[in-house]
């Protein structure tokens, strides 16, 4: 079976925080976080999703969560996000 998977960016509506994840199931994921289904997010309620990349495999979507999560891929965020009414 080839599952897709989904790094994705969520924006904070509360404090316009950035939070980045992975997941098989993006419009399920960003509902649970939206929910308050995630622990690490429930606070931060709601959440607009402004980013996403689709990865054949786990292990490349991993790669680039990691990526996104450093400082580089936090400068490279920004850039992308420069043009977002949100931002």
């Amino acid at each position: 079976m080839n599952h897709k998977y989904f790094v994705y960016v969520l924006k904070s509506g509360v404090d316009n925080h950035i939070y980045t994840g992975l997941t098989s199931d993006l419009a399920k994921r960003v509902d649970e976080h939206n929910r308050g289904k995630v622990r690490s997010t429930k606070s931060r309620r709601p959440f607009q999703l402004v980013y996403y990349e689709e990865h054949e495999d786990k292990t490349a979507g991993r790669k680039r969560e990691l990526f996104l999560k450093s400082g580089q891929g936090r400068l490279f965020l920004r850039e992308k996000l420069k043009g977002h009414p949100e931002s």
